[in-house]
């Protein structure tokens, strides 16, 4: 009986995160870390980065490979086919009923406001993620100099400048991402 709890707290908590969420997958990192970390403890800090990573090298959108690994973690196969049902679902629903409503209202000065004004909350989501995530990666034990000292901290600096450059030079993505395996 307990387990079936745990798969429907599974499903409502990425229901919920699937449906309050604007902005895609990196703007779900906050949220899935405090609901999945900090309120549940499903997975630890060092399990929300092994999650980025894992989700960014897999096929697929990071919220639901995310969702996946979280529900994987939590309660296995079923754990993990009801996180990601749970963070699909709201899309599904909302594209449905937006399909639908779509003609009569897209041009709608109320409707081109609120996305006008949705921009800059993703951006601000998405960049807290990055921020958040950057704390855990340089400074696990709070903010001081002696990350900045050592030897991994200038590699992913030249990594992420290589990165950088090959992007900006427009070279194809594949390219990129076998790159970055290797390294």
């Amino acid at each position: 009986m307990k387990d079936w709890n745990k798969l429907w707290k599974l499903f409502a908590t990425f229901f919920k995160i699937g449906a309050f969420t604007f902005g895609g997958g990196y703007a779900m990192i906050p949220l899935i870390q405090k609901e999945a970390v900090e309120k549940n403890g499903w997975v630890s800090d060092d399990d929300i980065l092994e999650i980025i990573a894992i989700a960014e090298s897999t096929p697929g959108p990071i919220a639901i490979n995310s969702a996946t690994f979280v529900g994987y973690r939590t309660c296995g196969v079923l754990g993990a086919m009801c996180a990601t049902l749970g963070v699909v679902l709201p899309s599904f629903i909302i594209i449905l009923i937006v399909a639908k409503c779509y003609d009569k209202f897209r041009n709608s000065s109320v409707v081109k406001g609120c996305m006008t004004g949705l921009k800059p909350a993703v951006v601000g989501l998405i960049a807290g993620a990055i921020l958040s995530v950057a704390l855990d990666v340089f400074f696990p034990a709070g903010l001081s100099l002696a990350p900045l000292t050592t030897v991994s901290f200038y590699l992913s600096v030249g990594i992420f400048a290589v990165m950088l450059v090959l992007a900006l030079k427009k070279v194809h993505p594949i390219l990129i991402i076998l790159f970055s395996a290797v390294a």
